[in-house]
């Protein structure tokens, strides 16, 4: 393979849950994530933004402004990507997959938080209040195809010694596993979610 420290890292022993799991453990540190969109051009524009709740079953849920660039970007070209990085472990989590902006205002209300308004501002028209019944306030909700993860198995030190080890010895470093969740997976937890059982 040409790619050894892949052979190396890839860990597909893990059931499922396992994968989902480890997934969640590296989410609840790494809260905001970089969402990437394409615009007509064909160009990759990402953005800082903080999923509105917990993963929902394997879906990523975001507050955002119908006026801005991203929706019309994704309304033209649905398929996004979400990544997340943790510093204090160097784990890091790259989600492929489509969104959906939706106006679903129960949903709104169910997920808003106070500080979400910071973004949005009063216009003083006493319609675009920046509150949860501001015509401007959308959902994205993005819907994985394929999660990628690499999920930190050393301390930052440990790290660092196994990959100054490996440079000196010519030896792949692995100071953590690359974790998939396969489309196939991905439909498993959807089917269940859809069933009803979270």
């Amino acid at each position: 393979m040409s790619d050894p420290y892949v052979e190396e890292a890839t860990n597909d022993k893990l059931t499922p849950q396992q994968k989902i799991d480890g997934l969640k453990e590296i989410l609840k540190i790494a809260k905001t994530g970089m969402l990437t969109t394409r615009d007509t051009s064909g160009e990759l524009h990402s953005r800082a933004m903080a999923p509105a709740s917990p993963v929902d079953g394997l879906h990523f849920t975001f507050f955002a402004n119908s006026e801005s660039h991203k929706t019309d970007e994704m309304e033209t070209d649905p398929h996004v990507n979400v990544s997340f990085f943790e510093p204090g472990s160097n784990s890091w989590v790259s989600v492929s997959g489509t969104a959906k902006v939706m106006r679903d205002k129960k949903r709104t209300k169910e997920l808003w938080n106070p500080f979400v308004r910071a973004w949005f501002g009063d216009l003083g028209d006493g319609i675009h209040k920046g509150d949860e019944n501001d015509p401007r306030v959308v959902l994205i909700d993005v819907t994985p195809t394929e999660i990628r993860y690499w999920h930190s198995t050393r301390t930052k030190i440990g790290a660092t010694i196994e990959v100054a080890t490996s440079a000196i010895t010519g030896k792949v470093a692995t100071p953590g596993e690359l974790r998939v969740i396969t489309p196939q997976e991905l439909a498993l937890v959807e089917g269940l979610n859809v069933a009803g059982y979270h």
